[in-house]
């Protein structure tokens, strides 16, 4: 009998991996390896560009901002808080949807057509308006839009848990520990939860790409944490107003933004690629 083949990591898996952790380090170090702080004003210093052009300067790799600010830093700062949103809200989002989407899928009744109803209800409405309601009934601040993005994605989880969970009800092994005295409580968490965590996985790898943007884009508007922290939303809002002289404000916090949401959907496709038998060859 063959062995069993063993699936390489693709390409693009490595490069997204790569993205991922070189962010996720940089928001890990970046009190040490920023070369100023965050917030440092220097209004003899701002505006100046990039290291390698002229007029630039070489403790100032990246250039500073309107404020005499480094952007190097700020970027580096603003990784934390990014990565922190993403990690966070999805972690509420998982968790309030899986569980009802067990809840609803193997219960079923009247619990089952309110949660879906009021996901249908959510649906409707566009995330980011939805999101900037909650913040605007709720204030701004990264509690709050941790708490916002989480609760705005719960709808995909409860959604494709319900269906996985409504096509595995009626299997022989639920059967079986029904049979066998097991309550309700047991056969969700213990039979029909692993059976049902490969999508979940894959869901919530593409979500941390989703918070990000939607952390950025509260930030851009105003509505993200507060303004003494820098985020990458913050420095594109800030950078809009000097398009045409200082490029750099808002080049370098759109390319972190576009390499980490990269990283992560890099990721999340080798993800489903994996996990989902259907893909399988």
């Amino acid at each position: 009998m063959r062995p069993p083949r063993i699936r390489r990591i693709s390409s693009s898996a490595l490069v997204g991996a790569a993205l991922v952790l070189a962010v996720a380090f940089a928001a890990a170090v970046a009190p040490q390896m920023a070369p100023h702080p965050p917030n440092a004003h220097d209004l003899r210093s701002r505006l100046r560009p990039p290291a390698w052009m002229d007029g630039g300067d070489s403790s100032h790799v990246l250039g500073t901002d309107q404020l005499g600010r480094d952007v190097a830093s700020r970027i580096l700062f603003g990784a934390r808080v990014s990565m922190v949103v993403g990690i966070l809200a999805v972690g509420i989002s998982g968790t309030l949807g899986v569980t009802l989407g067990l809840v609803s899928g193997y219960l079923g009744g009247w619990g089952e057509v309110v949660i879906m109803r009021i996901a249908d209800v959510q649906l409707a409405m566009p995330w980011i308006l939805l999101a900037i309601l909650i913040v605007a009934v709720v204030g701004s601040g990264l509690q709050n839009v941790i708490l916002v993005l989480g609760v705005v994605g719960w709808v995909t989880y409860a959604r494709i848990v319900r269906g996985s969970v409504m096509a595995l009800r009626e299997k022989e092994f639920v059967e079986a520990a029904r049979a066998l005295g097991a309550g309700s409580g047991r056969i969700i968490f213990r039979h029909l939860l692993p059976n049902v965590f490969s999508p979940i996985v894959v869901i919530a790898t593409f979500n941390v790409a989703s918070a990000i943007i939607g952390e950025a884009a509260l930030s851009f508007l105003g509505l993200g944490v507060e303004p003494g922290i820098p985020t990458w939303g913050g420095m594109l809002a800030d950078g809009r107003a000097y398009l045409a002289s200082a490029w750099w404000l808002a080049t370098f916090p759109g390319l972190a933004i576009m390499v980490s949401v990269l990283g992560i959907n890099l990721l999340g496709d080798w993800a489903r690629d994996v996990l989902d038998p259907r893909l399988r060859t």
